[in-house]
């Protein structure tokens, strides 16, 4: 029960990494808002999972979608305790320019302007009560980037220097900024990073890992219920790489 009487938000909690997090997050204690554009999706977690959740439909490169989020936590717990920013696209691996500009931009408004819009909702709940935990979910992608990925890349990349800036700025009002870098998993978005998923292709992919297996949506909610504790109360700032070595 690490998170006994905390609350949360996990934006695309309905599924893969996001729904792993909010299941542990749930098991620890916590009450948990999960957010996701499939709200038919964040529905069926909420009912599986019990009372100590809630669920809905957001976009969050919206700005009336996160804000309508926001309200919708404060108002259902009171307070936000932890805000974790999972939700995140990325684009079919192909030469960088010949990416659409329309995947460009949705690449950057899910994984980028998502952590703005939810900063501007939340940060200033954050400082009034001088405490807070933020999670932003980032990946190897960040400090190993891998060809044909480039714009999915510079994404996470930007993750990992706004975790920092913001973890500095925040510390003196005793709200803590980090972030995980996971490595490909089992999740819906594992197809669309391989471009195929086929047995040669995981072989290969796999082949990069030395622990040799995929992470798992469990992996990435131990991880992030540390960091989102009160065990981690000096940590800020870190990224944090769950990958069984995949960067080393």
């Amino acid at each position: 029960m690490r998170l006994e009487g905390k609350t949360a938000i996990v934006t695309g909690g309905a599924s893969g990494f996001g729904a792993g997090i909010v299941t542990k997050f749930v098991a620890e204690g916590a009450r948990v808002l999960i957010a996701d554009i499939n709200a038919e999706a964040a529905n069926a977690l909420a009912h599986d999972l019990g009372h100590h959740t809630t669920a809905m439909g957001v976009d969050v490169s919206k700005r009336d979608s996160v804000d309508a989020m926001a309200a919708a936590a404060l108002k259902a717990f009171g307070h936000l305790d932890i805000l974790v920013n999972n939700a995140g696209v990325t684009h079919l691996p192909m030469p960088m320019e010949d990416v659409t500009e329309a995947d460009f931009d949705r690449v950057l408004a899910v994984n980028v302007k998502s952590v703005y819009l939810t900063a501007q909702a939340l940060v200033p709940h954050m400082k009034g009560r001088k405490a807070g935990a933020i999670l932003n979910i980032a990946s190897t992608a960040a400090v190993s980037p891998r060809p044909r990925l480039s714009w999915y890349n510079a994404s996470k990349g930007w993750l990992v220097t706004a975790t920092k800036s913001m973890a500095v700025e925040l510390a003196p009002f005793g709200v803590r900024v980090n972030a995980l870098n996971p490595v490909a998993g089992e999740t819906p978005l594992l197809k669309t990073f391989m471009g195929e998923d086929t047995p040669e292709m995981r072989a290969k992919f796999l082949a990069t890992i030395p622990l040799g297996r995929f992470s798992t949506p469990a992996d990435i909610g131990n991880a992030a219920c540390y960091l989102c504790s009160d065990e981690a109360s000096m940590v800020t700032g870190v990224a944090l790489e769950v990958d069984g070595g995949r960067v080393i």
